[in-house]
């Protein structure tokens, strides 16, 4: 662990270094680079001291998510600075060797740095630079409500119009403005949905996270077809380390209660039917399954004697699993609900025309929907926030499902 944080701080070292010489050539005054390079100093001991002292014991705090937020406000502008940078030392010396060759007397092999080149990677770093203050300051509590049709042509007649309101990845360790999760949890209420469904992840790690915050999503109202949660993987508390095996079971107890509290039923491995008139739905729950993470769910034990010929909407919090064994199941589990991603909480979204995020790279369902043979999968970006204390681009997510019968309408 010491060493990675050693290699992180030299890379972060050579960063400075190439960042500086962009700084020097557009600012001529000496008293402003001395400073520049004082807080410079100060900002990347701060940054490897406290990665150097993290306590795996405790796990994320605000102390580490203000120093992720700190690492990647300041250098990734530096980062994009020094890409530019490097490139025009390449450029530089290609010219300069090939100076040398037609002419060996030439004294200057390097030419001088261009102020040009340094006043384009200002700008340039300047973008991700205003980005990611916007996201800590203000995008994780730009809460947005998306609204999803979907038509199955085999929904029973009562349910064509059912509206469901889907949460995920609260992470209530992360919070910091009680004023704005009342105004998301005021939001969740305006839907009038006939049903909500969590998908996961209440707290970080602690179940003493969501302590404060229980009377505030009891403010959730009661919903005509039921509050249903599943476990996500952070609900597992094994991203840190514990006294001892009873500790981290007695919280995961806790965590388990928490739902509870806030008045959710927690399905674990299990199914329910949803009545309505005469007709009825199979809501399944899983707990954690993925390609990567903890594979706690048990797809068979949650849908035991549930019907081929049901209807199913099935709780997994980890979009993988869908892909690797819900997609193609035989069961035929029409609709999918999961979080986990939280679009890795940068990207670029324009509705209807383009998508991008980091996230695409891991996961094949990372945000939105997704269809497979007429079967769905809906990827919830996420309520709160993780690691990185903010949103660029992908903002935190209510969604409101409404399943429709029929076939797909242009």
């Amino acid at each position: 662990m010491v060493f990675r944080i050693l290699i992180l701080g030299l890379i972060l070292f050579i960063v400075e270094i190439y960042a500086f010489q962009a700084f020097r050539t557009l600012v001529k005054v000496n008293w402003i680079l001395i400073s520049y390079q004082v807080i410079s100093a100060f900002v990347l001991l701060y940054i490897v001291y406290s990665f150097t002292n993290f306590d795996r014991s405790v796990g994320q705090t605000k102390q580490t998510m203000f120093t992720m937020g700190l690492l990647l406000v300041v250098y990734i502008p530096k980062i994009v600075l020094t890409l530019l940078l490097l490139g025009e030392d390449i450029f530089r010396i290609g010219m300069g060797s090939v100076k040398y060759m037609v002419d060996r007397n030439n004294e200057t092999f390097l030419g001088s740095r261009r102020k040009f080149v340094s006043q384009l990677g200002m700008g340039l770093a300047a973008i991700p630079f205003m980005s990611l203050l916007y996201g800590i300051t203000i995008g994780k509590y730009n809460y947005k409500v998306i609204k999803q049709r979907i038509f199955f042509t085999d929904l029973p007649d009562a349910f064509d119009g059912f509206t469901i309101t889907q949460i995920s990845d609260v992470h209530s360790g992360s919070f910091d403005n009680p004023d704005k999760i009342n105004y998301a949890i005021d939001l969740v209420n305006e839907q009038n949905s006939d049903m909500i469904l969590f998908t996961g992840d209440i707290v970080n790690t602690d179940a003493k996270e969501m302590h404060p915050w229980i009377a505030t999503f009891n403010r959730i109202k009661e919903h005509k077809y039921g509050k249903y949660s599943v476990l996500g993987n952070h609900d597992y508390g094994e991203y840190v380390t514990w006294p001892s095996e009873a500790a981290k079971e007695a919280n995961f107890q806790a965590i388990k209660d928490l739902y509870g509290q806030i008045d959710f039923k927690l399905m674990l491995n299990e199914h329910a039917y949803i009545q309505k008139g005469e007709d009825k739905i199979a809501l399944i729950g899983v707990e954690n399954w993925g390609h990567n993470f903890k594979k706690a769910g048990d797809i068979e034990k949650a849908s035991a004697n549930v019907h081929q010929d049901d209807f199913k909407i099935l709780m997994s919090h980890d979009p993988s699993h869908w892909d690797y064994e819900i997609k193609n199941h035989e069961k035929n589990f029409h609709l999918t609900l999961s979080g986990h991603t939280h679009g890795m909480q940068f990207g670029i979204e324009i509705p209807g025309y383009f998508k991008w995020s980091l996230a695409q790279y891991v996961y094949a369902q990372w945000a939105g929907l997704y269809e497979n043979l007429g079967r769905y999968v809906y990827v919830n970006r996420g309520f709160g926030f993780h690691a990185y204390p903010g949103r660029v681009g992908i903002m935190p997510e209510i969604t409101v499902l409404e399943l429709k019968k029929g076939p797909k309408v242009a």
